[in-house]
């Protein structure tokens, strides 16, 4: 597996930095808990066992028969160093239970990684009765974590043994110098067997981890691509990546924002949790897509506003009587609403807002013919952002806050634009709240990492940055 990787691995780096992430990167970091609990699955859920287990098995004579390691002139075998082995025929590996994965972070270098578990062995005995033997075994290993040539964080098998623990006699008779024998075999065969137990679950993992980078799309709008913007680090408890978000239109231009002047101040991570901490920039640059895409812009007719809402020159001429006062009664209105700006998100302590300028044409619709410009408003629409994270995705729903307009031009002379504000903002919550929410619906990507479900997670919006909590 290792001559398929080009590997940039990580001797001898720093521990991660203490709370402060200096790119506008999505930072990550992977309880040790949550990377067990990847390798404990691969072996539950894989053919890992089955396949190692076949491979033992398909020795017709077993390791111990004629043809085994220690049958005819064998290392151990008759004529070899223990001529007592004749003795024993077909022994063969039956059974590998499910092993018992601990691990330990290594900061600067990777993980000591541990699988605990049993072998059956089944045979014919000395005087050809049936033999059945369970070993324990502790497969130790030395894991580096580098990052691969696709750019993605890989742990890479560095140095692996195996230390046989108890034999049990489970059935048959075998006599003290023929178990020593055993264990010796033991010893030698075992390495080369469960070794690479230990490398397909880290094909596993790597799947897992290589799963963080890749594009994710955003609704029909465009797609984010998540890359690895600086070196993984690893600390006594967590893997730390900083992963940089790439937002892409449609038609694949980059969608970029200024970044941030100041470097966010991540809160510390707790034992047994993981942690996505995503950025300001990430917002912005995901609302001008929006904004990019002509998807905040909108087109207020009678048929998208309710009958308690007033929409006729009659029904506001009261408001401004310098305009509408002026014209035929009861004519239907419509609305204009163009967003020629990004719109700007703001995160703090625990509250996140969106601010949207727009321009507001004000018509009136005729009888017959292309309906006229009354007068154009320019605006500042605020919304509250409630967030609500998933499995894979972080979800914004709008809520007006509060709306304020100044008179940009008028068909008349200039007025007082103030008393329409009230009925503006109705007419945005009942006409144009639901449409941007329905634009928001595909939710802002968030890496996947390893398996980690956020639909659960702690939400906790700092400055300049959502954090998202899990526990492992």
């Amino acid at each position: 597996m290792l001559g398929m990787w080009s590997l940039l691995l990580l001797w001898g780096l720093a521990t991660p930095c203490q709370g402060l992430l200096e790119t506008v990167g999505t930072l990550a970091r992977i309880d040790k808990d949550e990377l067990g609990k990847a390798i404990q699955n691969s072996l539950v859920g894989g053919p890992i066992l089955q396949n190692v287990l076949g491979t033992v098995t398909s020795v017709n004579q077993g390791l111990l028969g004629s043809g085994g390691l220690l049958g005819g002139g064998g290392l151990l075998g008759y004529g070899g160093v223990f001529g007592v082995v004749k003795e024993l025929s077909g022994l063969k590996i039956e059974e590998l239970t499910l092993p018992k994965v601990s691990l330990k972070l290594l900061p600067g270098f990777g993980v000591q990684l541990s699988l605990h578990t049993k072998v059956g062995l089944r045979g014919s005995g000395p005087l050809g009765d049936l033999l059945q033997l369970a070993a324990e075994v502790n497969v130790s290993s030395r894991v580096a974590l580098g990052v691969s040539a696709r750019g993605t964080p890989i742990l890479v098998l560095k140095r692996c043994s195996t230390l046989l623990g108890h034999i049990s006699l489970l059935s048959g008779l075998l006599p003290t110098p023929l178990l020593g024998v055993v264990e010796q075999t033991l010893f030698m065969v075992l390495p080369g067997l469960l070794c690479p137990v230990v490398d397909c679950v880290l094909s596993v993992a790597n799947e897992l981890l290589g799963a963080v980078l890749g594009l994710v799309p955003f609704g029909a709008l465009g797609s984010v691509e998540f890359s690895l913007a600086t070196l993984p680090l690893i600390s006594n408890q967590y893997i730390e990546l900083d992963i940089n978000p790439i937002v892409k239109s449609v038609a694949g231009d980059i969608i970029d924002f200024p970044k941030p002047p100041k470097p966010i101040k991540v809160p510390p991570k707790e034992d047994h949790t993981s942690q996505v901490t995503v950025p300001l920039y990430l917002f912005n640059t995901i609302f001008g897509l929006l904004q990019t895409n002509g998807a905040l812009d909108i087109d207020i007719t009678p048929e998208l506003v309710p009958s308690n809402v007033p929409w006729t020159t009659t029904d506001l001429a009261a408001l401004v009587p310098e305009v509408l006062g002026k014209l035929p009664p009861g004519q239907q209105l419509l609305l204009s609403l163009w967003v020629k700006e990004a719109p700007t998100v703001t995160l703090q302590s625990k509250k996140a807002t969106v601010s949207i300028p727009a321009t507001i044409h004000v018509l009136n619709s005729l009888p017959a013919g292309t309906p006229e410009i009354l007068f154009e408003l320019n605006g500042i629409m605020t919304f509250n952002a409630q967030l609500t994270p998933s499995a894979t995705k972080l979800h914004l729903s709008l809520s007006l806050e509060r709306l304020s307009v100044k008179l940009a031009s008028s068909f008349a002379h200039p007025f007082d634009v103030s008393p329409l504000e009230e009925w503006l903002s109705d007419v945005v919550r009942v006409a144009y709240v639901s449409q941007l929410n329905v634009s928001l619906h595909a939710g802002i990507p968030l890496p996947k990492i390893l398996n980690v479900n956020f639909a659960n997670g702690a939400l906790e919006i700092i400055e300049n940055a959502v954090v998202l909590t899990v526990a492992s």
